[in-house]
């Protein structure tokens, strides 16, 4: 990370999730910011989709959302340790480049991540149970 400051650090936590396979599919996530506390899950409905699908759009949304929360602060991408957790293994292996991504409308959804990823100036992955991921957002 470029420069003398120390890097801001913020949790990224998503799930998402469709009711049928495709069905209806929805998502929530919750930003952290180390010293800060917790911040309150946010929920959304993402019309017809799959289960992965939902993953990744949960996970492209919480990213948003830290983009304007940062850009409201003041404060570059660029100076934000992003640790990004969930259950999906699929997403965070897709997005490590240590899984393909064969399903073109996944793909699209992988860019989209990767794009905004990008900003951030370091970026980790972690898994967690798909327990822990229910008792945080709710679902």
């Amino acid at each position: 990370m470029a420069g003398s400051a120390s890097p801001v650090k913020y949790v990224l936590i998503f799930d998402g999730g469709s009711r049928g396979n495709p069905g209806p599919s929805y998502g929530s996530f919750r930003l952290e910011r180390a010293g800060a506390g917790r911040g309150r899950p946010e929920r959304r409905s993402f019309g017809r989709g799959t289960n992965n699908e939902a993953e990744y759009r949960a996970l492209i949304a919480g990213l948003q959302a830290l983009l304007t929360t940062l850009a409201a602060e003041g404060l570059a991408p660029v100076r934000v340790a992003l640790e990004v957790r969930g259950d999906s293994q699929l997403v965070l292996r897709q997005l490590e480049g240590a899984w393909k991504t064969k399903e073109p409308r996944l793909r699209d959804l992988r860019d989209q991540a990767e794009d905004l990823l990008a900003r951030f100036g370091s970026v980790r992955y972690r898994h967690q149970p798909r327990a822990r991921s229910v008792a945080t957002l709710g679902h």
